[in-house]
């Protein structure tokens, strides 16, 4: 079996020798700055985990967990056109650097090379990995269109705002987990436990990253703290504070031309903690990272094989970025 570390030097190596085209570089040269700072390349690690969890051929995972890392910076070069957002991981988006026509080429391109890196996985699971692959895909744009949704929404409940993340979030990291064992050789009921492992898992993590970005700190973080707070995003926090009748105060703050944005923010974030939002979503995250690990006991495997998927979980559930 591979040790964490050793996952992490394998994608890393993997994606640092991606065969990225030099021309047009109004193409490549974006998707090559938005892959090279990969954040923690925690999906392509989870393909690979969950592989060798019933297999220690953990290579024959690095074509899919390769797509599947570059689809999901697809997704987000054309996230931060839409959210009109100027940074991601501490740099400039490439939406703000290059303009919004070079970013929808170039995710394009980037949403295209991901099937193409897709194609090497193995015959015999190729079929069945791409299956799973085309629904991420639709998934995380179903869920990417409730969220702009949610956004003209006078009222959005807990069970949309999970039906929007197990979406947009969860959905691609229980799908690259369910490619990683199919890879592996797993059998059906051990798929289902795992993508069910990585569903909670999704959801665990969203819900922190609306906290992070309330509460985190920026030089952490890698964004705009509080970019949500002044989008009137309807994260996780928003939804407890509307449901606890302070709309009307919120939407008072966030309208006050004499107000700057950092005051904004600030304000807002009293009113989170007197409708203890904050406190809602840190209990909201104890209770899907206990899901996700009582996901695995079904597992026809020894324990000590799901290890590396059990410490990354308990690291999402303690990250500050």
């Amino acid at each position: 079996m591979y040790g964490q570390q050793d996952i992490s030097r394998l994608v890393d190596e993997y994606m640092a020798n991606l065969p990225i085209p030099c021309a047009p570089q109004g193409i490549y040269v974006p998707m090559a700055y938005t892959l090279a700072e990969g954040g923690k390349r925690l999906r392509p690690t989870l393909v690979c985990a969950a592989c060798n969890i019933f297999s220690d051929n953990i290579l024959q995972a690095l074509p899919p967990a390769a797509a599947v890392e570059v689809f999901h910076n697809f997704t987000l070069i054309h996230d931060d056109i839409m959210d009109n957002a100027t940074l991601r991981r501490g740099r400039e988006t490439v939406f703000r650097r290059w303009g919004a026509n070079t970013a929808i080429l170039s995710g394009d391109a980037t949403l295209i090379f991901a099937y193409m890196l897709l194609g090497n996985t193995p015959r015999e699971h190729l079929a069945a990995a791409l299956a799973q692959f085309n629904l991420l895909a639709l998934e995380v744009c179903e869920g990417q269109q409730y969220d702009v949704d949610f956004e003209r929404a006078d009222s959005v409940s807990t069970d949309d705002y999970f039906h929007m993340i197990s979406l947009k979030t969860a959905a691609l990291m229980a799908r690259a987990l369910r490619i990683g064992a199919i890879v592996g050789g797993a059998g059906e009921a051990d798929c289902d436990a795992l993508q069910d492992f990585g569903l909670n898992l999704g959801l665990a993590f969203q819900l922190q990253d609306d906290l992070l970005d309330a509460y985190g700190d920026a030089a952490t973080f890698g964004k705009s703290i509080g970019g949500d707070i002044l989008e009137r995003k309807k994260s996780y926090l928003m939804i407890c504070a509307l449901a606890q009748g302070f709309s009307t105060e919120i939407e008072t703050i966030l309208s006050n031309g004499a107000l700057s944005d950092e005051a904004k923010i600030a304000q807002v974030k009293q009113i989170y903690d007197r409708a203890g939002a904050a406190a809602a979503a840190r209990e909201a995250i104890e209770h899907y990272t206990s899901l996700a690990l009582k996901a695995l006991e079904p597992l026809s495997v020894a324990p000590e094989r799901c290890d590396v998927l059990r410490a990354i979980t308990l690291e999402l559930l303690n990250r500050n970025k």
